[in-house]
């Protein structure tokens, strides 16, 4: 019965751990989940085994109890080969005993009715007292023959009971024998057998153990980074939609360059107080331009930023860049007191033409933003 529980029990954690949940999870509980799956089914396995086990000591138990068995067997036909003739040897002898017995009596009442007839002296009472003496003469030689009789019986029955006591004596012993051994037996099995059950318990505590130690190095953060790694799309949110004028679109449809825009927005004459003076020729309309375009693309920082790449720049919340070029990736070209880089655009605000003449006369620069 117990081999049969142990093998139902393993085979249905074998099913359980086939069937177990977990598929969806990723990261280091996903590997939780399967280590727990592969020890369930592997602690299932161990109980098939178990069975199997527990089958292979039955099965010794029941070749010794056959093998007892026939001993037994072949002692009990021995003892009743012998118990027959002594039963049919005791029945002879109290039978001879009975007619003895009888005879016995018979013999003593005629010796005494003999006895009676002497004292009478009759010729007819002397004839029959003749007769009388020979009938008991007789019956005393009949009397000699069944005490012989009966003694012989006697003694064979003494020798048919001392063959049957010396073999059920050497049959107990036997007996008593087998017992000790079944005794032993079943005592060496119970034993094995309560150490296979504490086997499996310490092997089974053994693969919870590793489930276990699996669960320690399970880590949140982790996961979800790893969800995160296997999730994303960019390393960065997407560039604001910007509104683009008709007048920006070229004719291919494309925006046109920040120079054009720039040149097309700004008039040549205008200059602010801190920059030098536009002359009439070409090159200085085209720095006033630019210095016009850089006055109305002033931004100020948000947020402290600190470069990690060599084509980056580092800002700090507070200061004033002048953004020279708009990535779609989000990533803006700024320039500060004579060094370019790339900022964040998120991390800058726009600021107002008010507040940039303000900033630009303490700023005073001494170079031109646009090189």
């Amino acid at each position: 019965m117990r081999a049969l529980a142990e093998e139902k029990y393993g085979r249905d954690l074998v099913t359980i751990a086939r069937k177990a949940e977990g598929q969806t999870e990723i990261g280091t509980l996903k590997a939780s989940f399967d280590k727990l799956k592969a020890e369930i089914e592997k602690t299932g396995n161990m109980h098939i085994h178990l069975s199997e086990s527990i089958k292979e000591e039955v099965q010794k138990i029941e070749a010794f109890r056959e093998h007892q068995r026939e001993q037994r067997k072949k002692l009990e036909e021995i003892i009743e080969k012998l118990q027959k003739p002594k039963m049919l040897q005791h029945k002879k002898t109290i039978e001879s005993k009975k007619l003895y017995e009888q005879r016995c009596k018979e013999a003593e009442e005629a010796e005494q009715l003999v006895g009676k007839k002497t004292n009478v002296t009759t010729s007819t009472h002397r004839q029959s007292e003749k007769l009388m003496i020979g009938e008991l003469t007789l019956c005393f030689i009949f009397f000699a023959g069944l005490e012989k009789q009966y003694k012989w019986n006697v003694d064979q029955l003494e020798k048919t009971r001392h063959d049957w006591e010396s073999t059920y004596r050497s049959a107990c012993e036997v007996f008593q024998q087998q017992e000790s051994e079944r005794i032993n037996i079943l005592r060496c099995v119970l034993w094995d057998h309560c150490n296979l059950l504490s086997m499996q318990c310490v092997q089974n505590d053994d693969c919870y153990e590793e489930v276990r130690k699996l669960l320690e190095q399970c880590d949140i953060i982790t996961d979800n980074n790893c969800f995160i790694n296997m999730k994303k799309t960019a390393c960065h949110p997407p560039a604001p939609i910007e509104f683009q004028s008709y007048s920006d679109l070229d004719a291919n449809g494309g925006v046109r360059s920040v120079e054009t825009k720039r040149l097309s927005v700004v008039l040549p004459e205008m200059s602010f107080s801190g920059y030098p003076e536009a002359g009439s020729n070409s090159a200085g309309s085209y720095t006033s331009a630019q210095q016009a375009v850089g006055v109305t693309e002033k931004y100020m920082v948000l947020y402290d930023f600190k470069a990690q790449e060599d084509d980056e720049l580092s800002v700090s919340k507070g200061q004033v860049v002048t953004i020279t070029e708009q990535g779609e990736d989000g990533w803006w070209k700024a320039w500060r007191d004579g060094i370019s880089g790339l900022v964040p655009g998120t991390y800058l605000t726009k600021l107002s033409p008010q507040s940039c003449s303000t900033s630009l006369a303490a700023a005073q620069p001494e170079h031109n933003p646009i090189k």
